[in-house]
């Protein structure tokens, strides 16, 4: 094993038994559980969601409940990593060995980001066979890969927004504050101040399309509901225009690789602002 890989396995370590301590995994897992509970109830009464009933409509409303919660959970995850350590003086006693920046950067973001999708994937995994044994329902195994990588893509663009958040802004509470407002305007703001532009300007389909792609929240909500509704009727005629230009396959690659590349670029800015400043 490299001298690098090492270094990243031993701070991986260190950061998991970190996070386990801070006791924030148990209740990522009790949110995730308590809305599938929730959803579970409300699939035992006789309604349906764009055609859907039972388990798929209980797969349905989770996926769309999560666009609100993952984000929440991963800048809260990661949004006050870095300052906290350098305030608590962890940072001063860690770069005292032969450590590097930007190990501790990776192994970080990898041990936030693996503990929101481990049981994210163990919910969804768990939901329709649960579903399927209270109401007998085959289980939508192409809906549920879509939603998991959907999910995934999405931790991914939030983890990597988190860690940089936490990288430029050295107080925990500036930090705590912006993860609310990031959190607020990515799925909620964002979307209205669009809604406002387009009233205002009565923007082309594709344009309002291209603004609103650049949120990663409705890059993945466009490509949930692709995949229950091809034609994609609840968006009007920016709906119209993106089944007729994109279809679902093609709103289902923008859901996953905005994100990805989203986080990714988020990800790079924020080690290098930590690489190259004040760590102590």
């Amino acid at each position: 094993m490299s001298r690098r890989r090492t270094e990243l396995v031993a701070l991986a370590r260190l950061d998991v038994h970190e996070v386990l301590r801070s006791r924030w995994p148990v209740a990522v897992v009790l949110l995730y559980s308590a809305l599938a509970a929730l959803l579970v109830f409300a699939a035992l009464r006789e309604s349906n969601v764009l055609g859907f009933t039972g388990t798929g409509r209980v797969l349905l409303s989770f996926a769309h409940g999560l666009l609100l919660l993952l984000p929440l959970l991963a800048l809260s995850a990661t949004g006050q990593t870095l300052n906290r350590a350098r305030e608590e003086g962890a940072l001063e006693l860690l770069f005292g060995h032969p450590v590097s920046p930007g190990g501790y950067y990776a192994a970080v973001t990898l041990v936030r980001y693996g503990l929101l999708l481990v049981p994210l994937a163990a919910i969804l995994l768990a939901l329709p066979a649960i579903t399927w044994a209270t109401l007998g329902d085959p289980i939508p195994w192409a809906y549920l890969g879509r939603a998991l990588a959907i999910g995934a893509a999405l931790l991914w663009a939030f983890t990597g927004l988190g860690m940089a958040l936490s990288a430029y802004v050295t107080s925990q509470a500036r930090a705590a504050i912006l993860v609310l407002l990031v959190w607020a305007g990515a799925v909620a703001l964002v979307d209205f101040a669009l809604i406002a532009v387009m009233l205002q300007w009565r923007l082309h389909a594709g344009t309002a399309f291209f603004l609103a792609a650049l949120n990663p929240v409705q890059c993945a909500r466009m490509a949930l509901i692709s995949g229950q509704d091809p034609e994609l009727a609840t968006f009007g005629p920016v709906g119209f225009f993106l089944a007729q230009r994109f279809g679902a396959g093609g709103l289902f690659a923008l859901g996953i690789g905005w994100p990805v590349v989203a986080g990714t670029l988020a990800l790079l800015a924020g080690r290098a602002r930590f690489r190259r400043g004040d760590l102590v």
